[in-house]
């Protein structure tokens, strides 16, 4: 097997897919936060001013999604066939939802008739809470595993199989850590009544946060013990929960000094971090079997051969700068106070 600064391809490419994944997580999710937001925000100037803190950013956000997807299906297409088999109808949910979110972030601002606007408000608000709470289900059941048989097939039963409790407790962790990323972007865009409003909002979203993340993680530590046997094998890991749990301390000690942008740093990282735990927890397997550890989908055995993966990540390497180096210049072309006009939503 083919090796690269002493890590094999495959695990590196584990690497690539989890790090374009928590890109997205943190570009994407403060969007979708700011959105679910959306119905507390009472005056039209307000709900504009909300649609226009992400207005030039939110489409872009999703080119990490595609990149993503891409990259897992290309490294590791095993896993992404039975993920996508048995996740079905959570996959099409979502898609259905991210389609009416993007209609309504267009549609809404095209007609002045208060009716029109509060539909769109509705579908883009619903939306934006949905698609963080389908992520979180599906990442649930990668976490807790899934009923896999021979040959890697699917054989879970039943057409709602995938809303197990601990999937629906992750799905509302997932939602309620975007609501407090989103609050803060919001707080770096907005000032006047809308920010003094944002603030007792974040401090809500963060209480939110805290109890239902607390709740998610008593439950995988007594419930779902495989997700800990790394940590038990290797007690220096535990350094990545815990600095996870400062990171999360630290975002409402910083927003009560009234320093967002940090705290919008700390919310990143936290969201990283977290998503680092999850990778800890599950490697080297991608996809637990519940019926026979045998059939487990691990980094291996669903990996493309050396030569693809070799390939790919020449790719990545090159691409991965310039992905970063255009977001980096559109956050800091459109950086500052949102400010409405004639050609805002």
């Amino acid at each position: 097997m083919e090796t690269l600064f002493g890590i094999d391809y495959p695990t590196l490419w584990f690497l690539v897919v989890g790090g374009l994944f928590s890109g997205y997580a943190i570009l994407d999710g403060f969007d979708f936060g700011a959105g679910a937001w959306h119905l507390f925000f009472k005056k039209e100037k307000s709900r504009r001013l909300a649609l226009n803190a992400i207005g030039p950013v939110w489409d872009g956000n999703e080119v990490w999604l595609v990149i993503g997807g891409g990259a897992l299906f290309a490294g590791f297409p095993v896993m992404y066939a039975t993920l996508f088999s048995g996740m079905y109808v959570p996959f099409m949910l979502f898609l259905l939802v991210i389609i009416m979110r993007a209609v309504s972030i267009e549609f809404r601002s095209k007609e002045p008739m208060l009716w029109w606007r509060k539909m769109w408000d509705i579908s883009y608000s619903i939306s934006s809470i949905m698609l963080p709470f389908l992520l979180g289900i599906v990442l649930g059941n990668v976490l807790l595993g899934m009923p896999l048989g021979e040959g890697f097939e699917y054989e879970g039963e039943g057409f709602l199989s995938f809303l197990n409790p601990y999937a629906i407790m992750v799905g509302i962790s997932t939602l309620a850590l975007m609501m407090s990323h989103g609050a803060i972007y919001l707080l770096l865009k907005t000032e006047g009544r809308m920010y003094a409003k944002l603030k007792l909002l974040l401090k809500k979203g963060m209480i939110f946060f805290m109890v239902s993340f607390s709740i998610t993680s008593l439950y995988t530590l007594i419930y779902i013990p495989h997700l800990s046997d790394t940590f038990r094998g290797n007690p220096e890991l535990f350094v990545v929960p815990l600095a996870a749990l400062l990171c999360i301390a630290n975002v409402p000690r910083l927003a009560n000094k009234k320093k967002f942008g940090k705290a919008f740093l700390f919310s990143s990282l936290t969201i990283s971090l977290l998503l680092v735990l999850v990778a800890i927890e599950l490697y080297p397997n991608l996809l637990y079997s519940t019926l026979d550890p045998k059939y487990t989908i691990t980094v291996y055995n669903a990996a493309s051969s050396d030569k693809s993966l070799g390939i790919m990540l020449t790719f990545a390497a090159i691409g991965a700068p310039l992905v970063l180096g255009y977001t980096a210049f559109v956050y800091v072309t459109f950086r500052g106070k949102v400010k409405i006009d004639e050609t805002s939503y």
